[in-house]
């Protein structure tokens, strides 16, 4: 699918500059440079963003969360390096950050500080926790996991597991690119800047408040994703016929029950008005799995998913990120970007998991190499030919 103009996205014009690292800081420039922003990324001159060297599980950070960005690489704590930051902010309309509690502050760009340069910058600070009591504790997703009972939610009793993603990282910087936006829409009408904060913390709470609600409707706790009491009779892992193939199946309203009986062969079923309704069938889970999981056993995979995408089941078969690089649907529908890596290799990525006007946003321009885009943005701000090469040589920029 070909991808838009860039005049046409809808934050073209915006510029950000980015003081980030790790996912949370680099996802919300990510959704902002997808969507048109020029997403400048500040990088210290000698290696880089740690996130570029990261190895197992965080070995595809960088190329995940930086793309469409370009990077000036800079020593920030000489004082020639900090003049050419400053101006470069004073050309910005966004300024983000995710480094822990202080540190902006203390190398002179904290939000007090950039204002002064420019009035009406916004400033997003995304952190562990918002401003309280823990505001200076160090967050991790697993830390945040744990505090706010989603690790609890997801593992069996006695052994709390966290999410197998980033969940929060990644839903902490949508939600710093959601303030932004809105930021951004207010200044339009006042004319003035803000800081916006997020909490990594806060982000985990929101994600569980629909656990802290089901104790205040029912009085019980929830109980961890094993041993719940599911709000339906199936909607579970199946065995096939297939050693190790596995498919989740759910039946999740009346209708949907009267089609699973109907398509899958189970009169006994269909006709007991005992099972009529959802909450019945709830209480009879326990008579009906069994009888479900044996019938299901004596079918392939495939047999199992055509009946429930006949059936208009909610269904999956059990996979792995590398085999969405094949899905059918992503593939199919554009749903995939190619991003060039710097072996001159391409890959496929996933795009922003929305359209607008038909529109998808994806890959304008590859994860950039250290400082390849310094000389471009110093010459933009003024800076002389010769110059950018005195200052490449004492180290203060990389090109």
């Amino acid at each position: 699918m070909s991808q838009p103009a860039e005049k046409a996205l809808p934050l073209a014009g915006i510029r950000v500059i980015e003081f980030v690292h790790m996912v949370m800081g680099p996802t919300c420039g990510l959704l902002l440079a997808d969507l048109g922003a020029e997403v400048i990324k500040v990088e210290p001159v000698a290696e880089g963003d740690n996130t570029r060297r990261l190895m197992g599980s965080g070995a595809g950070y960088w190329l995940t969360y930086n793309r469409n960005k370009k990077s000036f690489a800079v020593d920030i704590k000489s004082e020639q390096g900090m003049a050419a930051v400053k101006q470069l902010i004073a050309t910005a309309d966004v300024v983000t950050e995710n480094f822990r509690p202080g540190a902006m502050e203390k190398l002179g760009l904290g939000y007090d500080q950039v204002k002064a340069i420019k009035p009406d910058i916004i400033y997003s600070s995304m952190k562990g926790f918002l401003p309280g009591p823990y505001e200076q504790r160090t967050a991790l997703d697993e830390v945040v996991q744990m505090m706010t009972g989603l690790a609890y939610m997801t593992g069996p009793v006695g052994r709390p597991l966290r999410a197998g993603a980033s969940v929060n990282d990644v839903m902490g910087g949508m939600f710093s690119a959601f303030s932004v936006l809105a930021a951004l829409l207010q200044r339009k009408d006042s004319g003035k800047g803000q800081f916006v904060q997020t909490g990594l913390f806060e982000n985990s709470a929101f994600l569980v408040a629909q656990h802290m609600m089901q104790k205040v409707v029912t009085g019980a706790a929830a109980a961890p994703m094993p041993s719940r009491l599911s709000a339906w009779a199936i909607y579970d892992v199946f065995e096939t016929a297939e050693e190790g193939q596995q498919v989740f199946m759910g039946v999740v309203s009346d209708s949907q029950w009267v089609a699973f009986c109907t398509t899958f062969d189970f009169p006994e079923f269909a006709h007991d008005q005992a099972l009529a309704r959802n909450n019945q069938r709830v209480q009879a889970r326990e008579r009906i799995m069994p009888i479900v999981r044996e019938r299901l056993l004596s079918m392939s995979k495939q047999a199992v998913m055509a009946l429930c995408e006949a059936a208009g089941l909610p269904f999956s078969p059990i996979q792995r990120p590398e085999d969405l690089f094949d899905d059918r649907h992503l593939n199919d529908s554009g749903g995939l970007t190619e991003l060039l890596l710097s072996n001159g290799e391409t890959t496929k990525v996933p795009m922003l998991p929305f359209e607008m006007d038909g529109q998808r946003f994806g890959a304008r321009l590859p994860a950039p190499d250290l400082g390849s885009h310094s000389r471009e943005l110093l010459c933009e701000l003024g800076y002389e030919g010769a110059a950018i090469d005195a200052l490449a040589s004492a180290g203060v920029i990389r090109t």
